[in-house]
């Protein structure tokens, strides 16, 4: 009894892949492509110009947080040098003073910071709306069906294995130079 229905449940799959045969024959190929976003944005033009004006951007505000770092250190130690010369008035005056700078400070860092986030994720917008369309445009003239994002271990791994050939990074590279000079 278990052989008989083994065999027909057998014989049905066997009869679902023979009628669907002829529609697999018939669709057109499906061919699926790779692209490594970060080599990507390493080895173009465009992409190196944004990692080195963010670099600039993000270097130019930390010249500031260091210099002013070095100001509240020479404040604290005259501070601390003239804390015994100074009468209580004067130095609550001087604590005040290195108080409200170090509050400057703070601010300054975390309006920094906010800048910077602001100005990465503007760079990583527009850096993928062109990544997406060199992408779209070499997976066309290739006929792609879908192109998947390899990823990495320090974002979201994607794609764990792939055949050199279904990635498309060296090309979409090269379409993307064409694109942004």
């Amino acid at each position: 009894m278990v052989r008989r229905e083994s065999l027909l449940g057998l014989g049905g799959m066997l009869a679902l892949l023979l009628g669907s045969e002829s529609y697999l024959l018939a669709a057109e190929p499906f061919k699926v492509g790779m692209v490594d976003q970060q080599a990507v944005l390493e080895k173009t033009k465009a992409g190196k110009r944004a990692m080195d004006g963010l670099k600039e951007f993000t270097g130019s505000r930390q010249r500031i947080i260091s210099s002013d770092d070095q100001e509240l250190k020479t404040l604290e130690e005259s501070l601390k040098n003239q804390e015994s010369g100074l009468d209580e008035s004067a130095r609550r005056q001087k604590q005040e003073q290195f108080r409200a700078k170090f509050e400057g400070y703070q601010r300054r860092i975390q309006d920094f910071n906010r800048e910077v986030q602001t100005k990465q994720r503007q760079v990583a917008e527009e850096f993928q709306k062109k990544l997406d369309e060199a992408t779209a445009s070499v997976a066309e003239h290739g006929g792609y069906s879908l192109v998947f994002e390899k990823g990495s271990e320090a974002t979201l791994k994607v794609v764990i294995y792939n055949q050199a050939a279904v990635d498309l990074t060296d090309q979409v590279v090269r379409e993307f130079d064409r694109r942004n000079k």
